[in-house]
């Protein structure tokens, strides 16, 4: 989009105090051939009344308006300190996991390791 001068901006945002878990959320019965999936944490969460979201809904969408003017548009605007914190405990296990690999993916090089596009190159060896 930016080639076209069009910003975009993916919004991740966290967990917000805006009613609808407490009021208007609405879960049907449990079935037991769920409870190992990762849709079973909504479940947990909805039933724990002693659960409150850390974010502020208002500070969010000033947040997401103030990032209109921005130049360039960021690519990511993340809010909420609960979306923060599984953002990088997410991108920190898959470098880790990158970093384990990385004498294998540059094992599988030609030996004279072309000349391909300048954005596939880098400066480490």
């Amino acid at each position: 989009m930016a080639v076209f001068g069009i910003g975009c901006t993916i919004v991740e945002p966290g967990s917000a105090r805006t009613g609808f878990r407490d009021r208007s959320a609405r879960v049907g019965p449990r079935i037991p051939a769920y409870d190992a999936s990762p849709s079973r944490r909504i479940n947990d969460i909805l039933d724990d009344t002693s659960l409150h979201s850390p974010g502020d809904p208002g500070k969010m969408v000033d947040a997401m308006i103030a990032s209109v003017v921005e130049e360039p548009a960021p690519l990511r605007l993340t809010l909420g300190s609960d979306s923060y914190k599984h953002i990088t405990r997410t991108l920190s296990t898959r470098l880790a996991q990158l970093q384990v690999q990385r004498d294998l993916a540059c094992s599988t090089d030609c030996a004279d390791r072309g000349n391909g596009p300048r954005f596939f190159q880098s400066d480490e060896s």
